[in-house]
């Protein structure tokens, strides 16, 4: 039985205030993909390499991507779709039969290790479902429209949820068909999963995990990549 994974890749960043997709912005002389893709390859525990890019951009992600860095190695490409649930649907319908764990990772977490994606899925192959989380540190209010707080929830019981997230394939198939049936849409995969009443366990991951979402946070990126030891290429 062997693990597949998803990157998903398909969003058009629009708070990076930039005309080209976030994905392919420049980052230590890299794409901002290179780093998903780089880190999967080197955990070598998939065997199939799937990525959802925005549709017309298959090309884009050859040209920029693809041949630059990793020229002979076996990347599934496919068109995402208007939300991210879409993408990881299109992305399960292209793998191979012998896939019996999915990893969904976003395109956009150039942090992410090798180290990290194999715990994620070690801890779904013994819980069925397992995603990176880290514990939150500020405190959290709950409030309505107006913005009058409701509840302040312990943070002893609260993580903020990353990716990788692993999950069993039946379970991952069969949430999204359920929830494409019922025109059903959450935020991750872990929700999705949790909704149709499947257990999801966290794997306690690292804060610096960050999700490229801003032009603030491409600079943070580079920071944290450079106190790694990724030397930029140019």
């Amino acid at each position: 039985m062997g693990n597949a994974v998803i990157i998903a890749a398909a969003g058009h960043g629009r708070r990076m205030q930039r005309k080209k997709n976030k994905q392919y912005l420049p980052l230590l002389g890299r794409p901002l993909l290179y780093y998903s893709l780089a880190a999967c390859f080197q955990a070598a525990c998939f065997s199939q390499v799937v990525v959802a890019v925005a549709p017309g951009e298959e090309e884009i992600f050859r040209r920029e991507v693809l041949l630059p860095f990793f020229p002979g190695q076996d990347i599934t490409v496919v068109a995402g779709g208007r939300e991210r649930q879409d993408s990881v649907r299109y992305g399960l319908a292209v793998l191979a039969a012998d896939a019996g764990y999915v990893c969904v990772h976003d395109g956009a977490r150039p942090l992410v290790t090798a180290d990290l994606i194999i715990k994620c899925l070690d801890a779904a192959k013994k819980y069925g479902a397992a995603v990176a989380a880290v514990p939150v540190k500020d405190t959290i209010k709950v409030a309505d429209k107006d913005g009058r707080v409701l509840d302040t929830p312990g943070r002893d019981s609260l993580w903020a949820v990353q990716t990788p997230q692993v999950f069993r394939r039946s379970w991952l198939e069969t949430a999204h068909d359920r929830a494409f049936r019922d025109g059903y849409y959450a935020t991750d995969d872990a929700a999705l999963l949790e909704y149709y009443g499947y257990p999801v366990y966290v794997t306690e991951s690292v804060y610096e995990n960050i999700k490229v979402t801003t032009p603030e946070d491409l600079i943070l990126a580079g920071i944290l990549l450079g106190e790694r030891g990724e030397d930029a290429c140019v």
